[in-house]
């Protein structure tokens, strides 16, 4: 039976991270943890805070579905199983973009491009050089997330598509809400979906904490005989990096 051509995110680069993701140098010592699945109904994620005091202070993040979107991932993902990999699980691999998230973004805000080689598109890394050369300090520190500061993680468009040589690939766009606590002037930060939460007890200094967004595209090939390896070809992070 002859797979469709489908088509659904208006992006493409066409590049090719590891088999769920076989980030073996990426995640090394890192332990892995389970992470929810997405549901249809609205979705809360949090983290808590705690002083000395014991005084705690609760981050929510609200996560609602479009019904459309959710069916049509669904849709994809019976087609990814199908056609291309028949182990295929969002499970995992949201667990893996995470953690890919994680120590990318890490190496972004240190500048180590050059290690960015094998996880990132060699396209993008030269941007993304011409793009961090320009950003102050303060923003360079907003990029790096640890895993604990994620507090929501979706699955955004995803795509199954061909290029004019016959080559097949497959893209997922996951989507990245965290806290940082790097300090941002409030100018350059207008536009973006973030709110500050204060952390301390009486007569501590509080804690400023901003909710950002990132964007990371994850495209894999699926042409016979090419190794089957994850590589990220878009990242966006809020108004740090678009």
């Amino acid at each position: 039976m002859a797979l469709p051509l489908l088509r659904w995110n208006s992006r493409r680069t066409p590049a090719v991270i590891s088999s769920y993701f076989r980030f073996d140098r990426l995640v090394q010592n890192q332990p892995v943890t389970k992470s929810a699945k997405l549901k249809l109904a609205p979705i809360v994620a949090g983290r808590y805070y705690s002083s000395e005091r014991r005084q705690n202070e609760k981050v929510v993040v609200v996560g609602i579905p479009n019904p459309l979107v959710w069916f049509r991932t669904r849709v994809y993902y019976f087609l990814i199983r199908t056609y291309f990999d028949k182990e295929f699980n969002i499970e995992e691999f949201t667990e893996g973009a995470r953690q890919a998230f994680s120590h990318v973004s890490h190496l972004l805000s240190q500048c180590q491009f050059d290690a960015l080689e094998g996880l990132v598109a060699k396209d993008l890394i030269g941007k993304l050089k011409e793009k961090c050369a320009d950003l102050p300090l303060s923003h360079k520190r907003a990029l790096s997330v640890d895993p604990e500061e994620i507090m929501y993680t979706t699955p955004g468009d995803v795509g199954i598509y061909y290029d004019d040589n016959g080559r097949k690939f497959v893209s997922i766009l996951m989507r990245f809400w965290y806290l940082t606590s790097a300090h941002l002037p409030e100018d350059s930060m207008e536009g973006a979906r973030i709110f500050k939460m204060a952390i301390g007890g009486d007569g501590e200094k509080a804690e400023s904490k901003r909710l950002l967004t990132a964007n990371y595209e994850f495209q894999r090939e699926f042409t016979q005989g090419v190794t089957p390896d994850w590589t990220i070809t878009r990242i966006e992070h809020s108004k740090l990096l678009d």
